[in-house]
């Protein structure tokens, strides 16, 4: 069986230090949606300067994390970029937290992906009437108290994982097939951690 594509796992601490900026969170997201984009067109979505986004998307592609797309450019003088892995990225915290330094960088870079995802779903929740009662209806939030272990814990993330890759998937044959009808992105938020009551 072939293995599952992997996230890019950051373990450079340099690397990682480049999401503390929470811009640089909001253009990688916007990137990986739109597929691809100039600095102009994401400048106009985060309300910024061109020169500004540009200045972002040039530190985010020296660590690797978006690259130029090739072949976008009518007259060479527009740089169109892509998120460098379609399969994101992510990071253990063990990896980069051994020092003061990286536990601060872990902790501030989690702490920003939270308060992003969170302001996405508040943003939905605001404008859910607008969705209509098809998509208010399958949208969901859950949460499940469970008992595990640290390992199965683990296992329950790469089960989660494969789901989510097998949907999206799905959903990238669809629009290459042209079938766009109905066809909205949608984010899936997924939280697996210990706590003691």
């Amino acid at each position: 069986m072939p293995k599952e594509p992997q996230p890019d796992r950051i373990t450079d601490l340099s690397r990682l230090k480049a999401f503390t900026n929470p811009l640089r969170v909001q253009l990688y997201r916007l990137l990986y949606v739109a597929g691809s984009a100039t600095a102009s067109q994401l400048a106009e979505q985060v309300d910024q300067a061109p020169s500004l986004v540009s200045y972002h998307l040039r530190k985010l592609a020296e660590q690797g994390f978006v690259t130029e797309a090739s072949g976008r450019s009518s007259d060479g003088r527009e740089r169109w970029w892509q998120v460098a892995s379609e399969e994101g990225w992510g990071f253990r915290e063990s990896d980069l937290s051994g020092t003061p330094e990286g536990a601060a960088t872990v902790n501030a870079v989690t702490k920003g992906l939270v308060d992003s995802r969170a302001a996405q779903y508040r943003a939905y929740l605001d404008q859910s009437a607008a969705w209509g009662g098809e998509w208010t209806d399958a949208a969901f939030s859950s949460e499940w108290m469970l008992d595990l272990t640290a390992a199965e814990l683990a296992e329950l993330e790469d089960e989660l994982q494969a789901v989510s890759r097998r949907w999206r998937e799905r959903g990238k044959a669809a629009r290459a097939a042209g079938d766009t009808s109905g066809r909205e992105h949608v984010s899936v938020h997924l939280y697996g951690f210990p706590f003691r009551p």
